[in-house]
């Protein structure tokens, strides 16, 4: 106990409460005294998570991939490996449920956090009562470093003007350096943010690879701590953003795998299939379902009835899926051999698993413009919407082309099991996870390594809380936290014959359904703007049919009536409720402070890129017009403003005297050149005028001066597009026009950029925003 405070010390002193030493008049009649800092017990072993996304479950060497990863056989060798894992059917929640162990809804992240529907599920944002992994091992004597996708803020929490709550920094991490959003391209991602604020990026370099980019990264922020702080044990959560479209790779990784794909989905997935049974992942008696074919949406062509043309552009994006896989490998190797070299790979706990199963949004036949196609799903859009750009094959795997696979080759990366990302079948949720410790999880004489005992998300970080012998905190800033559901499965890592941890998990994404209960599972495939019925669950024994084949409901009612029961008690018990009914109420409204977001807005020369969502308020499903105030000579040249990427967006610039316009129409080119631009003051004006068909005309001239440039009939940017945000006077990272950015680079603009004014006009008829604020601001008067 500390001794009592002497009596020099009077009543009405302040500021000496709780101080553990002694004080007197004169210091050398007091003794000093310091707060306890929090220290880890020695030896304690530093800890990566690596999650990596949108990768199946086959996809990787210790789970029968053909694709080289010698770095992760390695660590499969040294660990054990978690075959009958189970996460959620997309990111966002399985991030959250993974970082603070809490069910994904209750966390608030019942989808992808892109949208803010105003329900205590969805939420979007970690609260202030949830204990984070990092927050917890910070408080236990631990660095804490992350590189790579967040994804867990709200879209319109990622820009400079929120309170960044719910980003990493303030969620426990000492250092961050990555990406907020959900992808980005990667040869130039759209906003690197380094702790709290973006990296400014004019121009990244040709040799750039996003991947290489996090790894140095991470490499680096362990180096400087080890240059300050020889003992103190890391924690390094690295989310990658691959595997997640649009798909890009090196020119040598890609060129290793050029060719071995030509033979086709079927063929691969069936020696995937014969590659895991020889490894021992799947167990005896295990059969291969037949192609996905559960309707139009998710069927899979058998790939000798796919064109000839369309083959050969499937073959190209699967060698550049596995040169991603590759590179990422080679830099898991990296990262470990920086381990190795300063003594420290043996005593780190490492973690590999991927947050949901491969994704078929790539359509059919795959695409080469990743946001058209993606737009393609959404409804109201027209038939005769072009899900994909006319480019080269020579282009697929680099900055120009956005591709994503056919959903042919997500069933082989999700290989033995049914569907993807998204559904709630094992295609979707089922993912591999190795886990290694040399210094502390040794495995005896005769164990495989494989651990089939059902584990879940959530049940990772209490797992690797009890490895490390650290008890979770139950207040967080004073306040009483809330409870994980989380189990630690870590017996089951030193004990193969465990019965295992859980007996029972609900799931849900988009109103499908499941429910895992003692070896039964109950799941729904749900058809959009269709009631919710009990009649829709299928059931499957998994101790016989761990590949989900036989639906055996019907010979089961009681039962399928119990589980169905037990789904919906676990839906109210984490705020699952309300379930969306597909009239698109979750994409279509937001909380109305964000309705200011399409207020007009100046950026002045020298203002950094403007934030993805902030840019797309301005413009989406509507008419607008932007104003560049310019003072100019008769040399100047450069970019008045710029919106978008190679995924799609629109340039103005000066080049030769003249205005230019070039839209980029998903990845088609639309080129007018308009008026010249005398010297002196003047101002452009660029408008954009939507027309049916989700269509815009835009035009582009000079007040003042005659003559215009036109496109017209192009399709609008709406959704995620424009990925990039609006630069002014610049067009940084990756170029809105590649002829462009050849010619000029970044193409900054040498005269006097007074300011560009953004005002967003009539909204179209098609508009779902206006529906929507109308059912919003009805509910608001009503409460």
């Amino acid at each position: 106990m500390p001794e009592p405070h002497p009596a020099a010390v009077p009543e009405h002193a302040r500021g000496y409460e709780h101080f553990t030493g002694s004080v007197a008049e004169t210091i050398s009649q007091s003794r000093p005294a310091w707060p306890a800092e929090p220290t880890a017990p020695e030896g304690a072993p530093n800890v990566i998570v690596m999650l990596v996304d949108d990768m199946g479950y086959a996809d990787i060497g210790p789970f029968g991939s053909e694709i080289d990863t010698p770095n992760l056989d390695r660590l499969a060798e040294r660990g054990v490996r978690l075959t009958n894992y189970h996460t959620t059917p997309v990111c966002s929640p399985a991030r959250a449920a993974l970082l603070t162990g809490l069910n994904p809804h209750r966390a608030g992240f019942s989808n992808v956090a892109a949208f803010d529907p105003g329900f205590p599920g969805s939420t979007f944002e970690i609260a202030d009562d949830v204990l984070t992994l990092p927050e917890v091992l910070r408080q236990s004597g631990y660095s804490t470093f992350m590189v790579g996708k967040w994804h867990l803020s709200r879209e319109s929490a990622t820009g400079e003007g929120t309170d960044k709550r719910s980003w990493p920094c303030q969620r426990g991490f000492d250092r961050y350096y990555g990406c907020l959003e959900g992808f980005t391209p990667f040869m130039a991602p759209n906003r690197l943010i380094r702790d709290n604020s973006p990296v400014e990026v004019e121009r990244y370099p040709d040799d750039y690879y996003l991947t290489d980019d996090l790894t140095d990264e991470a490499i680096g922020m362990i180096r400087s701590l080890r240059a300050h702080e020889q003992k103190r044990p890391f924690f390094l959560y690295f989310a990658h953003h691959a595997m997640h479209a649009p798909f890009a790779a090196k020119p040598d990784d890609i060129a290793k795998y050029r060719g071995r794909y030509d033979d086709g989905w079927d063929a691969v997935r069936a020696r995937r299939f014969e590659r895991q049974q020889e490894l021992g992942v799947v167990e005896p008696g295990t059969r291969l379902p037949a192609r996905n074919d559960e309707g139009p949406a998710l069927d899979v062509p058998p790939w000798d009835e796919v064109p000839a043309d369309a083959q050969a552009k499937a073959a190209r994006i699967m060698e550049v899926y596995a040169a991603m896989v590759d590179n990422l490998d080679q830099n898991l190797g990296r990262l470990m051999d920086a381990l190795e070299e300063q003594g420290e790979l043996d005593n780190t706990i490492i973690v590999f698993t991927s947050d949901n199963g491969g994704a078929n949004d790539g359509g059919r036949l795959g695409t080469r413009s990743y946001l058209a196609n993606f737009l393609g799903f959404m409804a109201g859009i027209p038939e005769n919407w072009n899900r994909d750009a006319d480019l080269d094959l020579d282009l697929i795997g680099g900055p120009r082309a956005m591709v994503q696979y056919p959903r042919g080759w997500a069933m082989t990366s999700n290989t033995p099991f049914r569907l993807y990302k998204g559904s709630t079948f094992a295609g979707g949720v089922r993912t591999p996870v190795i886990m290694s410790w040399q210094a502390g999880l040794r495995k005896d004489a005769g164990d495989d390594g494989f651990r089939r005992q059902y584990a879940y998300v959530t049940d990772l970080a209490p797992t690797i809380l009890e490895m490390l012998g650290i008890t979770r905190p139950d207040q967080r800033g004073g306040q009483p936290a809330q409870h994980p559901d989380g189990q630690s499965f870590a017996a089951v890592l030193t004990e193969p014959q465990h019965p295992g941890v859980r007996r029972e998990q609900y799931s849900e994404w988009n109103g499908h359904r499941g429910f895992y209960r003692d070896g039964w599972k109950a799941l729904t495939l749900h058809a959009p703007a269709t009631p919710y019925s009990d009649a829709e669950w299928q059931l499957f024994d998994m101790s016989t049919d761990p590949t989900e084949i036989d639906d055996v409901a019907a010979r089961h009612p009681d039962l399928v009536a119990d589980m169905a029961a037990g789904w919906q008690r676990e839906a109210w018990r984490n705020t699952v409720y309300p379930l969306e009914d597909h009239q698109g109420y979750f994409t279509g409204v937001h909380r109305p402070s964000t309705d200011a977001f399409a207020d007009p807005v100046t950026l002045y020369a020298g203002t950094p890129q403007l934030e993805r969502g902030r840019s797309a308020a301005l413009i989406s499903r509507r008419s607008f017009e932007v104003h560049a105030e310019v003072t100019t000579a008769a040399d100047d040249a450069g970019v008045l403003f710029a919106h978008g990427d190679q995924n799609g967006g629109y340039v103005v610039y000066v080049e030769d005297g003249a205005v230019h316009l070039e839209y980029n129409e998903y990845g088609a080119m639309h080129h007018a050149v308009g008026p010249q631009l005398p010297e002196g003051r003047h101002t452009v004006v660029m408008t954009a005028s939507w027309r049916p068909g989700i269509t815009w005309d835009v035009e582009v001239g000079v007040v003042g001066v005659a003559g215009t440039a036109a496109v017209t009939g192009v399709q609008m940017m709406i959704g995620l597009a424009p990925y990039t945000g609006i630069d002014v006077g610049i067009d940084r990272g990756g170029p809105v026009s590649w002829d462009m950015h050849t010619r000029h680079g970044s193409f900054r603009f040498t005269g006097i950029l007074h300011g560009v004014t953004f005002t967003p006009g009539e909204l179209a008829e098609y508009n779902r925003e206006e529906h929507f604020r109308a059912w919003r601001d009805a509910a608001l008067t009503y409460d």
